[in-house]
């Protein structure tokens, strides 16, 4: 009845009524947004996988020298092979506590996962593929004793190996960087070109600190991590389809002329 017979009442309750819808409004946006998280989480995943999989690291240029018969589908416009191709993951399982840690991931033998595969996160290098059954994978993490990725400076391609500590999930250590080296705190840290798992240049992290032993002509370096091993939820599996060839022939004694 006010606010029918009266304009000032009728605008006072008009605004007080506004506002409370879109106060409520705002909460059901916001439990909305919630629930999509997961959706959203996958829609970004999957294209950050197509952008991988575009990235000019994934191609080799052909033997010029021979002429034979390519299969266009596995090469680029400037007709490089196709070397790596990239495969989405969802993490199921994830330990970072633990000396020797393992993610799983819910993409196995039937998807196309095989042993010895990279994983990667959108921030950085996760691990490699350890074990897989037909619909998941097991990985071992960097934060793994046994883990080591051939690194190096970005700055100056200087190579080294990253290794985990089994202290703190923040932090790796790369050795073997030569003192010749001119590296600095904040230093970009990638993986190098000699590893048959993860494509070259692929974030690992930053320099945080920089150790030098008087006796050693080597410097060791404490590496900030990409990846966020506490958070993680998606990665990407990368299968390099030379990676058995090459694999083959490194772990293969060389002949010694008698």
């Amino acid at each position: 009845m006010l606010t029918k017979s009266s304009k000032t009442h009728e605008a006072f309750f008009t605004n007080t009524t506004t506002e409370i819808v879109g106060k409520v409004d705002k909460q059901y946006a916001g439990i909305h947004s919630y629930f999509h998280l997961k959706e959203i989480n996958q829609q970004l995943s999957e294209e950050n996988t197509r952008l991988s999989n575009e990235l000019k690291e994934n191609f080799a240029y052909p033997d010029s020298l021979k002429k034979i018969i390519i299969d266009t589908t596995t090469t680029d416009s400037l007709h490089r092979h196709r070397k790596f191709i990239y495969l989405p993951a969802m993490v199921v399982g994830n330990t970072v506590t633990l000396q020797n840690n393992y993610l799983i991931l819910e993409r196995g033998s039937k998807q196309g996962v095989k042993k010895g595969m990279a994983v990667v996160s959108p921030q950085g290098i996760v691990g490699v593929v350890l074990d897989l059954s037909e619909n998941y994978c097991r990985v071992m993490s960097l934060l793994h004793r046994n883990s080591k990725v051939s690194a190096m400076l970005k700055r100056d391609n200087n190579f080294g190996s990253i290794e985990w500590d089994g202290k703190d999930p923040s932090y790796l250590t790369l050795k073997n960087i030569s003192k010749a080296a001119k590296v600095m705190k904040g230093d970009t840290v990638v993986t190098s070109t000699y590893s048959a798992n993860f494509p070259p240049n692929v974030m690992i992290g930053t320099v945080e600190t920089i150790s030098s032993e008087p006796s050693s002509n080597f410097y060791t370096l404490k590496i900030k991590t990409a990846t966020n091993f506490y958070t993680i939820q998606y990665v990407n599996i990368i299968a390099n389809v030379r990676f058995i060839e090459q694999n083959l022939l490194e772990n293969t004694k060389p002949k010694v002329n008698e």
